[in-house]
């Protein structure tokens, strides 16, 4: 692809209404992450167009951090001193077909690679339930779709180009850097700029989807592994009220050969016969295409399509993960948390994750079972509740997403990650100066 049709098909799907423009928010007095549940500390931006841009400016501060699609939740991409963008960094993508790679902008958005990946005959194994955010982001944080077989987005990376605190521009390699590697692609936000990322890929496929509703508690508590293994991407979204599950979102892979003939009932749930909102009051317009209509990968993994607001707009989210062997008594356990959790929330989401081996990943060396909050936008209500669930989940070692709401103390945080004194090494080693820690990480890596 030449690079004045890449920069075009880019313009066109960023003049698509996902996010308020990036221009409007700068011009904004007050920066705020695109929720508007937190408030940056500086209104200090600068944006680089090249890899040289971004080296003079990592040189010229003391201190900074890089803004992203602003989808974190909490203040881990937060700077008291100054941020960088990547916007504008439009490089084509460097297709290797023979190594099955794409090297792009560690900036790009995940539904902007889909397609062109999909126009070449190319698809990546997962994506995570939005499509508008960044590649660079989501693999910092550990951001995940789902499937028992199915890694988080970070384990699809191959390589990352980072320009360090002095302005050094360093490659790392699954191939050739090994335990620096594993260290490194989930770094949060903490090593460097990560300016350009390359990421396995396979051969396209299409997908289908089909929701089920109403789903008894019982048949989870029963049947959760053969549920979960049901399809290549499957989530449940529930309330917690009732004794059941919401609804069952099914994705599965289109096999040339195989017929799919959606069942009327999957484990005492019903097949739906309308498109749905994971939130049933919510329309369904912005939803991918459900039904059993077979279309691209990249237009069923999601839960949102990429030109429209993703999710319900202004909300708070919370995630955490726990061990896979341990899923049911999770739930379950959340569940008798109902009448705490209800009155404050919009909507509950459980997926699975492979595990990884990434030294700061939730699911390093552990399959995990994710379970999501969607929360109303009332923060001070939330706090209270988050501590319950917090102290439920505790006999499960729980870790919380990285880049959402948790109230977890820095202590049992980082008991919970065995290579943490090695990757505090590996920041000192990269960022002797701490030009790229802040709040965030002092308090919940660095603090006793």
């Amino acid at each position: 692809m030449k690079k004045r049709t890449f920069l075009k098909l880019s313009s066109s799907l960023l003049a698509t209404p996902a996010l308020p423009s990036f221009a409007n928010w700068i011009a904004d007095e007050k920066m705020k992450n695109w929720a508007g549940n937190y408030q940056y500390s500086t209104n200090e931006l600068d944006q680089a167009k090249s890899l040289q841009q971004v080296q003079k400016l990592v040189r010229g501060h003391a201190k900074m951090k890089v803004l992203g699609t602003r989808h974190c939740f909490n203040g881990i991409a937060d700077s008291t001193h100054h941020f960088v963008s990547l916007v504008e960094m439009n490089q084509v993508p460097e297709l290797d077909p023979k190594a099955k790679t794409v090297t792009v902008d560690a900036n790009m958005k995940y539904g902007h690679l889909a397609t062109y990946l999909d126009s070449k005959g190319f698809a990546l194994h997962n994506l995570a339930s939005l499509p508008h955010i960044s590649i660079a982001g989501a693999c910092a944080t550990a951001t995940h779709g789902s499937g028992v077989k199915n890694g988080n987005l970070a384990t699809a990376v191959t390589a990352m180009e980072i320009v360090l605190a002095s302005g050094e521009v360093r490659t790392l390699s699954r191939a050739k850097d090994g335990e620096a590697f594993r260290a490194a692609v989930v770094h949060l936000g903490g090593l460097g700029v990560v300016t350009r990322i390359t990421l396995a890929i396979q051969p396209t496929f299409q997908m289908r989807q089909y929701v089920y509703e109403n789903m008894p508690l019982e048949q989870v508590k029963n049947h959760f592994d053969a549920i979960e293994s049901s399809a290549y991407s499957v989530s449940l979204f529930t309330d917690w009220q009732k004794k059941r599950v919401n609804e069952v979102w099914l994705k599965e892979r289109v096999e040339k050969g195989k017929p799919s003939v959606a069942k009327p009932e999957f484990f005492g749930a019903k097949l739906a016969t309308k498109n749905l909102h994971p939130i049933a009051e919510l329309s369904a317009v912005n939803c991918t295409e459900q039904l059993g209509v077979p279309g691209p990968w990249y237009e069923r993994l999601p839960h949102f399509r990429m030109g429209f607001t993703p999710s319900s707009g202004k909300e708070l989210q919370s995630e955490y993960f726990v061990p896979a062997r341990n899923a049911v008594e999770a739930i379950l356990a959340v569940e008798r948390l109902r009448d705490h959790i209800s009155p404050h929330l919009m909507i509950s989401e459980i997926r699975t994750i492979d595990a990884d081996d990434f030294w700061m990943s939730p699911c390093y060396q552990q399959a995990s079972v994710a379970i999501h909050f969607t929360w109303k936008p009332d923060w001070a209500s939330v706090r209270k509740v988050l501590p319950l669930i917090e102290k439920e989940l505790a006999p499960f070692k729980v870790r919380p997403h990285w880049g959402k709401l948790f109230t977890l103390s820095p202590a049992v945080l980082q008991s919970r990650y065995e290579k943490l004194p090695e990757f505090k090494k590996l920041l000192a080693d990269y960022d002797p100066t701490g030009k790229f820690r802040n709040g965030f990480l002092d308090t919940n890596l660095f603090s006793k």
